[in-house]
């Protein structure tokens, strides 16, 4: 079906402007300021904003092994209900992405289920398990790079022979940065709510000496690396300072860092992932970060769980919260919104950004397959988990009053979400 996204604000050539958009055939057949066809339905996008699909590079679709918590067609559901049309999904499946057999698991229910563009990782230990490497180059033909998220590679040895041998694949090592001799137990931030009501903290140097060790790495291999999920100030300075050295690495946090730190905590596991909220300093760290380009990109690490797995306080409950229904109005609402980055600036981090650090096709340009999102920015809604399409309903922003609501998904040229729906 050819159709014609009329009226609106579109995100073109890095900046908007009214214009009208043709999609024929999967793809942009068109970009104009006044476009008329006898034979295009016409989609009105009047007051909307149009802005090239997002893009999540930190996903958990769960899918095989836990389908329970979410399946590949809930999650794709909800990644376009919240305006995506790209996402990465992490290897903590059963069986785990670490040779090409296992990987195809995977890929075959993508390619029945999935309704926008998912792109897998490869684990970078056999198992996650961080004793021997996976098959990386029987698998690198087919994955968006490696990553052990969940856990941390302990092995300073193991992750140099990881990151030579995704250099000489022309892949990236995606780390999820957490030293386990330094958890003892926690599972909160190691901070005043911790010590205020009895529970055992994490410390910050369990993510950033992590860090620390694998950028001396990557200097050391050439290795592409992204750090997965940064949550403390001395991560966000550890990163600046490579950069600044000409270090190949990029980063990314989320929405939920950005916007709480621990004196926000309730006794509730919706307000319990890893790594936690962390203090406001940290807070106020990330958001300079976000603001210079020290942090890249926003990912969601969208983790869902059973209700069950969620309902047993902040000390039992499983690790994890959703977050790719609401990601886009929080930074909206939050930076936008508050004047402290422009409209332009959101789209670049969580669309154009990730899609160029990870090699992928991106933005609204005649020729290209039609990946686009339609966001009316002035749409108020209360964040309702039982309007959420995931099967998790764990999120910190419960209640919360938003503005800018997703109203049209199209991925590869197709409508994939639709409000009125």
């Amino acid at each position: 079906m050819d159709f014609i996204l009329k009226g609106g604000k579109a995100y073109v050539d890095g900046k908007f402007k009214k214009q009208d958009i043709l999609v024929s055939n999967g793809r942009i057949a068109a970009v104009s300021n006044c476009l008329f066809l006898d034979y295009a339905q016409i989609i009105d996008c009047e007051n909307m904003n149009i802005l090239p699909g997002l893009a999540d590079v930190h996903v958990h679709l769960r899918e095989p092994g836990f389908s329970y918590k979410e399946t590949i067609k809930t999650g794709t559901e909800a990644c376009a209900h919240g305006g995506y049309t790209l996402v990465c999904s992490m290897p903590n499946l059963n069986p785990a992405p670490d040779s090409l057999d296992n990987l195809k698991v995977q890929l075959d229910i993508i390619e029945k289920d999935a309704v926008i563009d998912v792109r897998p990782y490869g684990t970078i230990t056999v198992g996650e398990k961080g004793e021997e490497l996976s098959d990386m180059e029987a698998m690198a033909e087919y994955v968006a790079g490696f990553s052990d998220d969940g856990r941390g590679v302990q092995s300073e040895e193991l992750m140099r022979q990881a990151m030579l041998k995704a250099k000489a694949l022309g892949k990236m090592i995606v780390a999820h940065c957490e030293d386990n001799s330094l958890l003892n137990g926690g599972y909160i931030h190691d901070g005043e709510y911790a010590r205020q009501h009895g529970h055992k903290g994490i410390c910050s140097e369990s993510e950033y000496g992590p860090i620390a060790r694998d950028l001396k790495l990557v200097e050391e291999t050439g290795c592409s690396y992204h750090v997965c999920h940064i949550s403390t100030k001395e991560s966000v300075d550890i990163i600046r300072k490579a950069k600044a050295r000409g270090v190949d690495v990029t980063c990314e946090t989320a929405p939920h860092y950005l916007v709480l730190s621990d004196k926000d905590l309730q006794e509730n596991a919706r307000f319990k992932m890893n790594p936690p909220l962390r203090g406001e300093e940290d807070r106020k760290a990330l958001v300079e970060g976000i603001l210079d380009g020290t942090i890249d990109m926003i990912a969601t690490d969208h983790a869902p769980h059973s209700a069950e797995e969620k309902s047993k306080g902040l000390k039992d409950s499983m690790m994890g919260v959703v977050g790719i229904e609401t990601a886009f109005s929080v930074m909206y609402t939050h930076f936008v919104k508050k004047g402290l980055m422009s409209l332009e600036k959101l789209v670049e981090i969580m669309s154009i950004n990730p899609c160029n650090r990870f090699g992928f096709a991106n933005g609204i340009k005649v020729g290209e397959k039609a990946n686009l999102t339609v966001f009316d920015l002035n749409e108020k809604y209360s964040v309702n988990p039982e309007e959420f399409l995931s099967k998790g309903r764990s999120t910190p922003f419960e209640g919360v009053e938003l503005s800018a609501k997703c109203v049209l998904t199209v991925a590869d040229g197709e409508i994939v979400y639709s409000a009125e729906r």
